[in-house]
């Protein structure tokens, strides 16, 4: 773990609650007189804090340090991702997060699963255990829009992938793209693409949507 979140990060003293960090105190075994890294997942600071009282219901920390340290992506990447299984999204945000996603946008699009809900809370708890492990520095951010057409109306400059002879590839310069869910876009979407840029990639085999968001993020930023 390379710091703690905590929301309030960088108040003096700070006062967490001792259950919700259970497993500092009990599983780490952290005791008074210890020094802990800690994040607020806004700002660019790590901060750091000495326990000085762990009581039943708060523990009291107090700050002596502070630095700066700002751990982002090189490039900015933001993603229309159209909604598939819960749990597809679950194994693979992490890996969107360590790799520097800026923005996940959420789509239900026609091929989308209507029964499918997306938990934001439960997602911000993953992003949060995820920055914790690998250093980021500030929270990916997540929407959730009702349909294609809505996503095209925010973000009108955003390229397509889907089936073309126009190969994404390590060099293609982006910001903002959608992806498909399993069983790609609709007749009616693609109308809507018609005037924008559409990208492909250079697989024969076909990839499962989430699949598709790893190796266009790992195309784009890494």
């Amino acid at each position: 773990m390379q710091f703690v979140y905590h929301p309030n990060a960088g108040e003096n003293p700070l006062i967490v609650d001792t259950k919700e960090y259970a497993h500092l105190f009990k599983v780490r075994r952290v005791s008074i007189g210890d020094t802990l890294t800690w994040r607020n997942l806004e700002d660019d600071y790590l901060y750091e804090y000495t326990i000085t009282r762990i009581d039943k219901k708060e523990s009291h920390l107090e700050q002596v340090a502070k630095q700066e340290s700002r751990i982002v992506a090189s490039k900015s990447l933001h993603i229309g991702w159209c909604v598939v299984d819960p749990k597809s999204i679950e194994k693979t945000l992490p890996m969107l997060n360590e790799l520097g996603v800026e923005k996940i946008s959420f789509v239900f699009s026609d091929f989308s699963q209507k029964q499918y809900k997306v938990d934001e809370e439960r997602l911000k708890r993953i992003l949060i255990n995820s920055s914790q492990q690998c250093g980021r520095s500030n929270l990916m951010r997540i929407e959730v829009l009702k349909n294609v057409k809505n996503y095209l109306e925010l973000y009108p400059s955003s390229v397509i992938l889907d089936f073309s002879a126009d190969v994404l590839t390590n060099e293609t310069s982006i910001t903002s793209i959608l992806i498909g869910p399993e069983g790609g876009f609709s007749a009616k979407e693609r109308e809507m693409f018609l005037q924008k840029e559409v990208f492909g990639l250079d697989c024969p085999t076909i990839l499962r949507s989430e699949t598709a968001v790893v190796v266009v993020t790992s195309k784009i930023i890494a």
